[in-house]
């Protein structure tokens, strides 16, 4: 007699597989409340201990950890000396094992959970059959996803066995499901014993989104979320209208939101090639946006716009009238939406702020491996720590717009120059090779838009020469903001003495790479 193992915590479509099962003859072993479910529903079941002759014990730790269970799960078929045994210990074969695992990852996803708690939600006895079953894949069936259930039907309405292809397919998903699983519980349990540098790192991640393409069209790129939710994210976002994010989309819209959380106050940002190309804060989303508008009204066409206040008509309108690749903000009225529905192909997302400022670790890949740090929050790097360097001392207004510039200027790819007013970027030299070529192009930003009046200079990074001070001094600035630390931090500061130049140091280095 062919036999099957079933125990789900996850019930769904459990019934009609179990009866699909037993219509070709197939005996049904079950426990617990998997097995209240199916006698429910009038499938005849054996219990675990029938089969072991062993009761359940220790609150359910021991039930299914025993030779007349994995025994069943790993003998070969193929092979006489496992079939002899498997006689001779009165091990009856089992040719299907459908098993999904304690909810762990739900456990640890509520607020305040205990640490017994989530211990007793760790799964011995499951990834134990999934794993058995699995390495035994030329004779056993492993289900973990009820997914997966119509097609095991199917080729056993059709072939009267499942082809050694799906159990093979099978078998592979239960390994990375137990992976997962397993490298959940190794990520709780490193972070609660407070390990920052544990010598394996394991990381899980969950399909979002297959790409049709990636950063090119001849690349092939695929979307994956962390398994344990970030909320502040944009692997959290929900998509309103427009059709599917791209990859460039998604690496976009992560650069804008990482902005966007800088600020309290209502505040437009707008991304192109994950550099801001204008930020905007006043006292309503409207002035914002015009404001973000104004600072580089060229480079915004085929940007993403976010905003962290509710998207209202005339904002809306003033977003559709241009063409933007994602518009993102926490709501919209119901007529904004309606106006930036009216476009087809935009994507309209939404995203809950109030975790806005969480921070993290964040990963990155280069080739052969990933680099794993911590975000660019600094608490320390506040104007109350910032250092005076020159002779004259900054205004008020000038602190504000510096404030306001050091803030964007992390954001932008080194070696980041920002220039702005304390409500506005109006010139932003992003990714050079030199310092000095980034000053040239946000200067010359400012200056085709008449508005490096009154605009202050942040620089992600210190001087390593005198040149951009003089250049800058030169163009019309007269304060800049920077973490300092080059050997010829003197000559720098000389030079804005000569030009009457307020320079402030922070401190802290905000490259970008």
């Amino acid at each position: 007699m062919t036999r099957a193992l079933i125990s789900v915590s996850d019930k769904a479509g459990i019934v009609p597989f179990a009866q699909a099962l037993v219509a070709k003859g197939i005996e049904i072993i079950s426990t617990g409340g998997t097995k209240k479910v199916l006698e429910d529903a009038g499938i005849l079941t054996i219990s675990v201990e029938d089969v072991t002759g062993f009761p359940e014990m220790m609150d359910g730790r021991v039930k299914t950890l025993h030779p007349l269970i994995h025994g069943g799960l790993l003998g070969r078929r193929d092979l006489p000396e496992h079939m002899s045994a498997m006689e001779k210990h009165n091990i009856i074969p089992i040719d299907f094992v459908v098993v999904n695992l304690y909810p762990f990852k739900e456990t640890i996803s509520k607020k305040d959970v205990a640490l017994e708690e989530a211990i007793e939600n760790i799964d011995i006895g499951g990834p134990s059959m999934l794993r058995s079953a699995a390495k035994n894949y030329a004779s056993v069936t492993v289900l973990t996803d009820p997914a997966d259930y119509s097609k095991v039907i199917s080729e056993l309405e059709e072939k009267g066995a499942t082809t050694s292809k799906t159990r093979q397919a099978l078998a592979a998903k239960v390994f990375r499901h137990t992976a997962s699983y397993d490298a959940l519980i190794a990520h709780y349990l490193t972070t609660n014993v407070g390990e920052e540098e544990p010598e394996k790192l394991t990381l899980t991640y969950d399909l979002k989104q297959k790409l049709r393409y990636g950063e090119n069209g001849h690349q092939v790129a695929t979307f994956y979320q962390e398994s344990l939710i970030v909320p502040f994210s944009i692997a959290n976002a929900i998509q309103l209208h427009g059709k599917e994010l791209s990859y460039n989309n998604i690496k976009d819209a992560d650069a804008a939101i990482r902005i966007i959380r800088e600020f309290d106050e209502p505040a437009v940002v707008a991304v192109k090639h994950m550099n801001p190309c204008g930020v905007g804060i006043a006292e309503t989303i409207e002035e914002a946006f015009d404001r973000c508008y104004a600072a580089d009204p060229v480079s915004i066409f085929g940007g993403i716009v976010v905003a962290n206040r509710q998207l209202d008509t005339v904002t809306a309108e003033k977003l559709n009238s241009m063409f933007l690749e994602i518009v993102l903000a926490p709501s919209y009225t119901k007529e904004a939406l309606a106006i930036l529905s009216k476009k087809k192909n935009i994507r309209i997302m939404t995203l809950d702020f109030s975790t806005a400022k969480v921070g993290g670790k964040e990963v990155v890949s280069v080739l052969g491996g990933i680099l794993e740090q911590t975000q660019d929050i600094s608490a320390e790097d506040t104007a109350v720590n910032w250092e005076v360097l020159t002779d004259r001392k900054p205004t008020e207004d000038e602190m504000n717009a510096m404030d306001f510039a050091w803030k964007i200027v992390k954001h932008v790819k080194s070696n980041a120059i920002v220039l702005a007013t304390s409500e506005q970027t109006v010139g932003i030299g992003a990714g050079q090779m030199n310092r000095i070529g980034a000053v040239k192009i946000a200067i010359e930003q400012a200056e085709a838009s008449n508005a490096i009046e009154g605009a202050v200079l942040a620089s992600d990074a210190f001087f390593p020469m005198n040149d951009s001070v003089e250049y800058a001094a030169q163009h019309g600035i007269k304060a800049i903001i920077q973490p300092g630390g080059s050997i010829k931090d003197k000559e720098s500061i000389e030079m804005a003495n000569r030009y009457g130049i307020t320079m402030l140091k922070t401190n802290v280095r905000h490259f970008r790479h």
